[in-house]
């Protein structure tokens, strides 16, 4: 039962961040004087709208999203306040809202998370592992603070894990904090090796950290804003990870295989309270991802059109002329049932993990 409410929460949560996105289109176009047509909250059948002006406002059947409808989207209607005859840098301005508030909503629920504890885990090593051998002034020490971690800054805990987990074994560059300084280790021998800890055996970098750190309310808020950037930072890296190989487009992971996630995530934590911790922290992070995708340069996402609003920009520069805008639409058009056929394949992946 738990695991089902959790289910509904996550679904409810991915309504939101939908919604909220085509809010942020929408605010800004009213604000341009953009003809918004529409503007929706949820999908399917109707179940209130209204007419003011010239927007029909409506709540549909499907908690999974939202839509706002623009005049000329996707060709000249001949209105004056049509999407397509607007200004480049409003066409920007609107294409880029969506994201934004994405962006903003991921960082509300972190600095909200952030403020809801009183302490959070340093990156300071606290003890290390039995058979480290890597430990003295030469190496590191109980005390040491993590700064950077192959050249990446350690902006929160977590990064200090997630940028070990990179590591290939030949060495690792890091920047430790000692007695006020910074040491410098290029090369440091510290790879994966089986350590005993507390009677137990483990397979890591023999690293522990243990100590907490107290809060003021400023520094919550600061950490809150910090954590929102650094999810830019991972999905930067988790792309990349994808186009060079790194990761298998196998481990994809659509709507499906999300919401399985981190509808387990939250069912197996210790109480309702910490379930529902869980599950705004990943969706803070999916917030941020959405943002940070809908950026990218592929057609039928904002991205894909801004990509379109500078290449027309720089095609009149030179030659005064533009794109003829229904082979935008086919380039879109196209783009979308691509990445509709993407979205079925990798559905029926996380089906079948979760049923297999």
């Amino acid at each position: 039962m738990a695991r089902f409410l959790y289910i509904l929460l996550v679904i409810v949560l991915f309504g939101v961040l939908i919604a909220i996105h085509e809010f942020g289109h929408f605010i800004t176009a009213k604000l341009l004087g953009v003809k918004v047509n529409e503007f929706a909250i949820g999908m399917g059948p109707a179940l209130w709208s209204r007419q003011r002006g010239e927007t029909l406002y409506a709540l549909r059947a499907f908690p999974i999203g939202g839509y706002c409808a623009m005049e000329g989207e996707d060709e000249d209607t001949g209105d004056p306040r049509a999407f397509s005859r607007q200004a480049g840098w409003k066409k920007i301005v609107i294409l880029c809202a969506g994201s934004f508030m994405n962006f903003l909503l991921g960082l509300v629920i972190a600095v909200a998370l952030f403020l809801s504890v009183s302490q959070t885990r340093a990156p300071v090593i606290t003890q290390f592992a039995g058979g480290f051998q890597h430990q003295g002034a030469d190496g590191l020490m109980v005390g040491d603070r993590i700064v950077e971690v192959d050249g990446h800054g350690i902006w929160v805990y977590g990064d200090v894990q997630n940028y070990l987990a990179r590591n290939d074994g030949q060495g690792v560059d890091l920047v430790v904090e000692r007695d006020g300084e910074r040491l410098v280790l290029d090369g440091f021998p510290m790879g994966r090796y089986d350590y005993e800890f507390e009677g137990n055996t483990y397979h890591g970098f023999g690293l522990i950290f243990g100590g907490l750190e107290e809060l003021t309310v400023l520094e919550r808020i600061r950490y809150g804003a910090v954590q929102s950037v650094d999810f830019v930072r991972i999905v930067w890296m988790s792309l990349g990870d994808l186009v060079t190989g790194r990761v298998p487009v196998s481990e994809l992971s659509g709507v499906i295989g999300v919401v399985d996630v981190v509808s387990e995530e939250g069912a197996k934590s210790d109480n309702a309270a910490e379930g529902i911790f869980n599950v705004f922290s990943f969706m803070s992070l999916i917030a941020v991802n959405l943002a940070v995708m809908n950026l990218l340069p592929i057609p039928a996402l904002d991205g894909g059109r801004i990509f379109f609003v500078l290449l027309n920009g720089v095609i009149y520069a030179v030659a005064r002329r533009r794109i003829p805008e229904k082979y935008e639409g086919y380039v879109h058009a196209g783009a979308f049932v691509v990445l509709l056929a993407l979205m079925a394949v990798v559905a029926l992946h996380d089906v079948w993990n979760i049923f297999v």
